[in-house]
């Protein structure tokens, strides 16, 4: 398996030496506490500081609690805090009489029942601000895709005749809005699975009745004395997360695209060579894209240009870290600084004006980083205050308007610069897969569909799809497991479609641009890759975006020929890399789904082998899909490449289909 990265032709290759040097791969070389050559490099330089980052707040906490790392320590009363032993001599249920297994149930039901909450209260902000286009489209906001507006209006039911945008946008807003506190019935999106997947889900009593009342319920359940039966809350987070992926997060995903724009494939750039030693440069950093894109336009005003170059700055340069470096890539081209665990080294390099963050995955150790440079830490959600910060408070109303508030801000810190260095390291890359992008690029305008996927799945040349997504974590050198995992799959023709900060760390080795796969996929795979024009690795958005691998596996059974349930595909998933909640939720919510999910790093439920047996084994039978964990990307890899050729043996299609050209006697005997 290869392990140096290197830039394609073509790419700004990295000049120096300790970017060179950093690019040696492996988690043996303690120094190298990453994949990327620029983050080793930017390390470096903030140990000469004495600065600390999250790597070295890692290492303080190498000796982490054994408890809480299996999953058996409970305080969800204060009779506890209790841990049970796993090595069987110490206790063996809580004070409560929670046995382990309990314990360890109803701690990951409750990370389901945090990261749904997280994801689906995005979507409701969304929601809003469609309401608000709808009404009042002076605000800012505005309506981009009719044609997708339509779509989703169809799904929720909303009459489309003879009404114009803001009417159907309208109804949209306001049935979306209701999906959240339904209490009974089913939230709307989930009719667009497939129909075998929707009797599982309503056989088992697990398909979502509205999004706040199953995460509500989760906590309900975990209290203590309330749910004893591990099996029965694993099911009832089934129900949460569910509400999750076919819920808040698709309402984010598609209103987003109603929004903004439905995105199609475009060129960008991304790793910290990004900031520019000449420009204001701008890092907006979070999840809630109805900021993101005011700042966009604020960052072509003439008049903030203009202040721009009266400060000494040749432009604005707008740059992203994490899931909202995606949304703005995505639909503008803007570039991509790098992904979560590169938001302290960005401010480190000294070019940056203004961080400007919302909500999750920002550090608190931001405001003291930003106090070692000029740098302003800005917030703008009334949900995420951080002491140390400036807050611009934010609302849909005067979203654009605060939007220049900021940028002018930033213009105005140009000067208080003080040295900079920014690692030259780079690489181009292509983005923008949505399920729409896909569909248009497989067969046009007129003929778009997933069958040319379904047949060079079935004829062999492409052997399946793995959804590899999720986070950074400093407890494994960063981005090498999503790289090398990534790597092992396109080599061996498997299709892999990436969201978040994965696909940040893969777009950083090289493999989200088309010349990618022929130099890393497998004959098959590059052939299609080649013919179609597409990289052998497709970025699909941010993680609420995973909604759009939801969709697109749907509308793969619906086409025909692998079956007649997501379970039956060839199909994995993966989050090698984890380290939020929210990956949780979306992992149980594909498990729900049916498809096998691996887990990197570790799952924090190995102190009761009652439950790691019910989810990595006997999970299948009741959902189809079902959980794995394994650290190692070279084995992750193998996992997924065995389940997805036992799946290609179970439709009977694990031998590729020879090419046969049909003479004229030959079609004669055919039988019509």
């Amino acid at each position: 398996m290869v392990q140096v990265r290197k830039p394609l032709d073509g790419a700004y290759a990295p000049s120096a030496a300790p970017l060179a040097e950093g690019l040696a791969a492996g988690g043996n070389n303690m120094r190298e506490k990453s994949l990327d050559g620029s983050v080793n490099y930017m390390l470096d330089k903030t140990v000469q500081k004495g600065i600390e980052t999250v790597w070295d707040r890692s290492e303080q906490h190498k000796r982490r609690c054994g408890f809480g790392e299996a999953g058996i320590c409970c305080r969800h009363c204060y009779m506890g805090p209790c841990r049970i032993s796993p090595s069987g001599k110490g206790p063996q249920r809580g004070v409560c009489g929670a046995t382990a297994e309990v314990i360890v149930a109803r701690n990951f039901g409750r990370m389901i029942a945090a990261g749904a909450a997280a994801h689906s209260d995005h979507g409701r902000d969304v929601a809003s601000a469609l309401l608000l286009a709808a009404q009042h489209p002076e605000s800012g906001y505005s309506i981009k895709d009719v044609f997708k507006l339509k779509k989703v209006a169809q799904v929720l039911g909303v009459p489309i005749d003879d009404r114009s945008k803001e009417e159907i946008a309208l109804d949209v807003a306001k049935k979306a809005l209701e999906s959240f506190g339904r209490q009974e019935g089913e939230v709307p999106f989930i009719s667009l699975a497939p129909e075998t997947r929707q009797g599982i889900w309503r056989q088992l009593g697990i398909a979502p009745r509205g999004i706040d009342r199953e995460i509500v319920e989760m906590m309900h359940r975990t209290t203590m004395g309330v749910d004893q039966d591990h099996r029965n809350i694993i099911l009832h987070g089934a129900r949460t997360a569910l509400a999750d992926g076919w819920g808040g997060s698709m309402i984010a995903t598609e209103l987003q695209d109603i929004l903004f724009g439905t995105p199609s494939p475009l060129r960008g750039q991304v790793n910290l060579g990004v900031l520019s030693e000449t420009d204001v440069n701008i890092v907006v950093h979070g999840h809630e894209p109805v900021l993101s894109e005011m700042l966009v336009v604020a960052s072509n005003d003439k008049e903030l240009l203009e202040l721009a170059k009266s400060k000494g700055a040749a432009g604005i340069n707008l740059a992203g870290i994490c899931c909202t470096a995606n949304e703005i890539l995505l639909r503008h081209g803007l570039p991509i600084a790098g992904n979560i665990l590169q938001q302290e080294l960005a401010v480190n390099t000294g070019a940056v004006e203004s961080m400007v963050v919302d909500v999750q995955c920002i550090m608190p150790s931001l405001p003291e980083i930003c106090k070692c440079h000029h740098t302003h830490l800005v917030t703008t959600s009334p949900k995420g205050r951080i002491p140390g910060a400036e807050h611009f408070a934010f609302s849909e109303e005067t979203a654009l308007q605060t939007a220049k508030d900021i940028i002018k801000d930033a213009i105005m810190n140009f000067p208080n610069r003080e040295k900079v260095d920014i690692p030259r390291e780079k690489m181009d890359l292509i983005a923008g897969f949505s399920h729409e992008a896909i569909v248009y690029m497989l067969g046009g305008r007129f003929r778009g569909s997933y069958v040319p996927l379904n047949d060079n799945i079935i004829n062999g040349r492409i052997k399946g799809v793995a959804g590899v997504v999720g986070c950074g974590n400093p407890k494994v050198t960063h981005d090498q497991s999503h790289v090398n995992l990534v790597e092992e799959l396109i080599a061996n023709d498997i299709l892999v479609v990436q969201t978040g900060c994965s696909a940040i760390a893969c777009a950083k080795a090289g493999f989200l641009i088309p010349e990618a796969a022929e130099k890393y996929a497998g004959k098959g795979l590059a052939e299609v890759c080649r013919t179609v024009g597409i990289p052998p690795v497709l970025h699909s958005g941010s993680c609420v975006d995973n909604s759009r691998i939801l969709i697109a596996l749907s509308e793969m059974v619906k086409i025909g020929g692998l079956g007649k349930d997501i379970s039956e595909l060839p199909v994995a998933g993966a989050a090698p890399e984890w380290m939020s909640e929210k990956a949780i939720a979306i992992g149980h919510y594909f498990v729900a789904s049916g498809v096998f999910t691996v887990f990197g790093v570790g799952l924090p439920v190995h102190g009761s082998e009652v439950f790691c047996n019910y989810i990595f084994n006997e999970l299948e039978s009741v959902l189809g899909g079902m959980w794995a964990v394994e650290p190692d990307p070279g084995k992750m890899a193998a996992m997924i490449i065995d389940h997805i050729n036992n799946k290609r043996k179970k439709l009977g299609i694990e031998k590729a289909k020879e090419r046969i050209l049909y003479d004229m006697e030959m079609r004669r005997e055919l039988e019509v």
